[in-house]
């Protein structure tokens, strides 16, 4: 056999090698972690602030490729800036500093490759997310404050939220897999009165992720 066939022999072993370890997939894979998230509130006058926090995420891998997965994350309270113009809903404009908390709720496929050395993923999540930082907002403007508003209730705690991002896993065992980094876009769709719909928002997450059920090829 020449060097020429003994090379491409080798070559076509190699991606055998390859595609076989591919193959192999947990039936589900658990993940803890901790998320920092840049939130980018849709109000004049106000900035955006850094949220940090945490949660897990759970998904079902179909196959060696897809799986379902399903996220939760939750952001410990932190005080959200207030600066409003004079406006139809705050005629004499309105300014405070809220306390508030964030919770997404949201699912979708996740498409990874499970490589030996390390396993790359991407994802679409849709679902909700939840605060109460426009309802704490409102009692400390418009009830026990002395800025007119215009309304009387209360704004909705709860929005559509979505994710689009990935990130990378390196395992270090059959079991357990370090991730360093989680990046996603996230949109929130806060629409109230003290918030000018959507919500384009940055999260950073990383942490450590189980691999659990029999291993497949």
């Amino acid at each position: 056999m020449t060097a020429q066939k003994k090379s491409i022999v080798c070559a076509i072993s190699l991606l055998f090698s390859l595609a076989a370890g591919a193959q192999e997939f947990p039936r589900a894979e658990v993940g803890f972690d901790y998320s920092y998230l840049r939130y980018a509130p849709n109000v004049p006058g106000s900035s955006g602030h850094s949220l940090n926090g945490g949660g897990g995420s759970l998904v079902f891998n179909i196959n060696q490729y897809l799986g379902i997965k399903a996220d939760l994350q939750g952001y410990g309270s932190t005080t959200s800036s207030f600066v409003i113009a004079p406006g139809p809903n705050f005629p004499t404009g309105a300014s405070a500093n809220v306390q508030g908390n964030l919770f997404t709720y949201m699912f979708g496929p996740q498409i990874k490759l499970h490589t030996p050395k390390i396993q790359p993923f991407v994802h679409a999540l849709f679902g909700g997310a939840h605060s109460n930082v426009y309802a704490n907002a409102f009692k400390h403007i418009c009830v026990s404050g002395s800025t007119v508003c215009s309304f009387s209730t209360a704004p909705a705690n709860n929005a559509f939220a979505m994710a689009f991002g990935g990130g990378v896993d390196i395992p270090i065992g059959h079991v357990v897999a370090i991730r360093p980094a989680e990046i996603d876009y996230l949109y929130t769709n806060f629409t109230n009165q003290f918030n000018n719909s959507n919500q384009n928002n940055f999260r950073y997450s990383g942490g450590i992720v189980f691999n659990l059920g029999g291993r497949s090829k």
